[in-house]
């Protein structure tokens, strides 16, 4: 596991070199004559402000970030880069959350969570022998294959956020995870809509971490 806190921090060309290995799984380092290839799969989890002072969408007028601030802050982390990001989660603050979780009842345990996530990946392994973010596009086809109605949610989420290939393949493994963890053997459709809704910060407002 990789964790990359404060992502925008970094310089862009390091970040651009994460690219091939997040793809490949592996890393080549060339000098002079001579070229080595070392294996490089991890999990990327990276972190970062929704803005330059880090109060955006907090009440009040505690940010003072301009539009062309904020945008240029987040364009520190490319496009191709967040293509190969699975899921892009805000996190809201920690008096916002401490709210949330009182009002809450019924939630899981962290046990519980521990336990479906366990379930799930055993599920994976037993079906393909590896995890589904490793999973080859034929394997994705065969596994992940949208109904009727899933292709048309694809479809529109496509237009609406400008996802690309990369992208759909992604949400597609994603929403093949969310119906392993709820112990479903087809994808439904909320399903897919979670995934899809993973993926739509990074396009709609910018990538947006916490």
């Amino acid at each position: 596991m990789l964790f990359l806190d404060e992502l925008t921090e970094f310089d862009r060309r390091v970040l651009e070199v994460l690219r091939e290995p997040l793809e490949s799984g592996r890393i080549v380092i060339s000098r002079a004559a001579n070229q080595v290839e070392f294996p490089a799969a991890f999990q990327l989890i990276a972190a970062m402000n929704p803005c330059p002072c880090g109060y955006l969408g907090e009440p009040g007028d505690r940010c003072r970030c301009s539009a062309e601030q904020v945008s240029r802050y987040r364009s520190r982390v490319s496009g191709p880069l967040l293509d190969r990001i699975d899921m892009h989660v805000e996190v809201p603050n920690v008096a916002r959350e401490v709210l949330l979780d009182a009002g809450r009842s019924g939630s899981e345990s962290s046990g519980a969570v521990r336990a479906r996530v366990q379930a799930a990946q055993a599920r994976q392994l037993e079906r393909t022998g590896k995890v589904n973010a490793r999973l080859a596009i034929t394997e994705l086809e065969r596994l992940a294959r949208p109904a009727a109605s899933q292709v048309r949610m694809l479809q529109h989420a496509i237009e609406r956020f400008g996802l690309s290939a990369r992208s759909m393949h992604r949400i597609l493994k994603v929403a093949r995870t969310v119906a392993d963890l709820a112990g479903s053997g087809p994808i439904r459709d909320e399903h897919l809509a979670e995934a899809i809704a993973f993926r739509r910060l990074g396009r709609s407002e910018g990538p947006v971490f916490r």
